[in-house]
Formats: structure tokens, sequence, C-alpha cells
């Protein structure tokens, strides 16, 4: 039996362990804790007048239905174009997946001009086809959710992508020999193979959603009670100097975050065990 030999970390190793966690602590824990202390400042008062002010309800409230209807939607495409990409051959299938990652490194801005493009009232190429239906897209909530689909479109794509990969398709050939029709084969083999990474895609998803703010601006309209979000509310607040309601509202956008953060360490270390479990069985 080969003796395992354990590696002595060396001085350069703990200089660089204390550069990343300052990095850390600098860029992202330190400016989210004192959040989170300006906020309770003067104790829960900046968080009660958030929720007794009714334009700051609908605010949150639409960023939730913005969230969740885009999460929603992103889920079925995304595991949708996870099986395309990963399951059939086709022309262009490359240039698919690089557009799949175009939100990931296009300005949100940008996005929010070319939805004001494509869909605006006025000038868009859409826009005015489908106001003759009677639904308006930009300055409305359709375009909050459409610009929050758009920015949140890769995540739950590149959390099942690489499970299919790892996968392959033996259990599924398996079931379609035994005369299982397509759906019965995804519903009952492979979904739950990839359950897990449709999760961790979902709350990555719910999490991005929540925050955006660029393109939102953009094709929302920002108008006080209808179509302004728990972000637009955010800048709103801090520009017109109330800072401690800027902070409240931040911090419930933050808190979300943090827990689904924590949602997805919890449920990696879960399925890693599942994972795990399956194999020695």
């Amino acid at each position: 039996m080969a003796e395992t030999r354990r590696v002595t970390a060396g001085p350069a190793t703990y200089v660089l362990r204390a550069f990343v966690i300052a990095y850390l602590v600098l860029l992202v824990a330190w400016p989210v804790v004192l959040v989170g202390t300006n906020t309770f400042e003067n104790g829960t008062t900046a968080i009660t007048e958030v929720f007794s002010d009714p334009d700051m309800v609908h605010a949150l409230r639409l960023s939730a239905v913005a969230a969740v209807v885009a999460t929603a939607v992103n889920t079925v495409f995304g595991v949708t174009i996870s099986m395309l990409l990963v399951r059939k051959q086709f022309p262009g299938k490359r240039v698919l997946s690089a557009l799949i990652d175009l939100p990931l490194s296009v300005s949100p801005i940008v996005v929010g001009l070319a939805l004001m493009l494509v869909y605006g009232g006025r000038n868009g190429w859409l826009g005015p086809t489908i106001e003759g239906w009677g639904l308006q897209v930009v300055f409305a909530t359709p375009g909050i959710v459409l610009a929050t689909a758009f920015v949140s479109l890769p995540l739950v794509i590149r959390e099942v992508v690489p499970v299919l990969h790892e996968l392959g398709t033996e259990q599924e050939q398996a079931a379609q020999s035994l005369g299982a029709s397509g759906w019965q084969t995804f519903w009952r083999i492979t979904l739950p193979s990839i359950k897990w990474a449709v999760i961790y895609g979902v709350v990555l998803t719910l999490a991005r959603s929540l925050g955006e703010f660029g393109a939102v601006k953009v094709v929302s309209g920002n108008v006080l009670g209808e179509t302004r979000t728990a972000t637009l509310a955010v800048e709103e607040k801090y520009l017109n100097f109330d800072q401690e309601g800027a902070y409240a509202v931040a911090f419930l956008l933050a808190s979300v975050s943090v827990l689904a953060i924590l949602v997805v360490f919890v449920l990696r270390a879960r399925g890693t065990r599942h994972r795990a479990f399956e194999r020695q069985s």
C-alpha cells in the first residue's frame, strides 16, 4: 500500500492565502456588511419604513414577479437548450452555444437598448404591431420580464450542460430499448439525474434576476408605483439623499442573494454526497 505524502505548505502559500482572503474581504464581505450595519444603525426603522411605503412594496413585488417569471421561463428554456446542445448534432451548434453566453458578455445597458429597438412602441421593429394587439412591452411589466430573462439566460444552461455530458446516454438508450417514449425517458431517467444542476441554475438565476438594474432601467421607464423595481428604487433613494432607505432596500436584495448562495452551497454538498452514495451502491 503506497504511503500518502503530506505536502507542507510553504511561506508563499500562506502569503497567497492571505492575499486572496484580504481581496475577498475588501471587495465583497466588507461592503456587504457595511450595508447591513448602516441599515440597522437606527434599529429596524429603515426596514419598517420600506414596508410601510406602498410604492416601495409595489417595487419589491414587481422585482419578485419579474424574477420568478424570468426564472421559470429560463428554466424551461435552459433545460430544453441543454438537451439540444448535448444530445443532438446539427449545423450551427457552436454558434448557438456562443450566442447563449452573449448575455454574460454584453453590457445590460446594451441589452436594454436592443430590446427598445425591437419592442419599442414607436420605432421598434415589432413594437407597433404588438401594441396594435393591445399588449405594451416596453415601459411595462413584459419589458421588465424580457430584460430580466435576457441577462439571466445562460445560468441554467451552464449548470445543466456539464452534467448531461457526464451522464452520457447509456441509461436513456436502455430505457428507449425497453419501449419508453422520449417523454418517459426524459421524465424518469434524464430529469432525476440532472435535478441538482437544475436546482443550482434556478437559484442562481433567481438571485441574478432580482439584482438586475441596467437593462431594466432602460425598458421600464422607472415610473413610481408602476414600473419602478427595487433596484431602481435604491438608486432613486440614494440620489434623493435618503441613504437609510437606500441601504434598507439594498439590504433586502443582498439578503436574498446571500440566502441563494447558502442554498446553492447546501445543495451542492447534498448532491455530492448523493452521487457518492450512488457510486458506492
